[in-house]
């Protein structure tokens, strides 16, 4: 009980057999082309989408992938400093309350003692 099996065989020349058969590795491990890397790229507005479905998972602080690293990276981009004027004008304050309360504490003590510091600070020996 055999059955007889026909195969039937084509023969390309080299010239055919190239033209004809893709020869390349295209889908096995072959790597991007530029073109491709490009088309894999996120956009803008695909980096943001992304960011803001992504945003409470990203966790605050860390050395990357966090949002401070985003928020550092970002502001040495743009040479951005947070807050700069209103810092330094609260740092200018504290300085003055600062002369202010150390004026104010030589003067309790003046009055508590009677003898006036500064005129003692110059004149250690009177």
């Amino acid at each position: 009980m055999s059955k007889e099996i026909k195969i039937n065989k084509t023969v390309y020349d080299k010239n055919a057999y190239e033209r004809l058969v893709d020869t390349k590795f295209s889908q096995i491990g072959a790597p991007p082309t530029p073109q491709q890397k490009l088309q894999e790229q996120p956009s803008v507005n695909k980096f943001f989408k992304l960011y803001n479905d992504l945003f409470y998972d990203i966790p605050e602080n860390g050395e990357i992938d966090s949002h401070k690293y985003l928020i550092e990276k970002s502001s040495e981009y743009i040479n951005y400093e947070a807050n700069s004027e209103e810092i330094l004008a609260l740092q200018n304050e504290i300085a003055d309350l600062r002369q202010q309360l150390l004026t104010e504490q030589k003067r309790i003590i003046e009055l508590q003692t009677s003898i006036d510091i500064n005129s003692e600070l110059n004149n250690p020996n009177s």
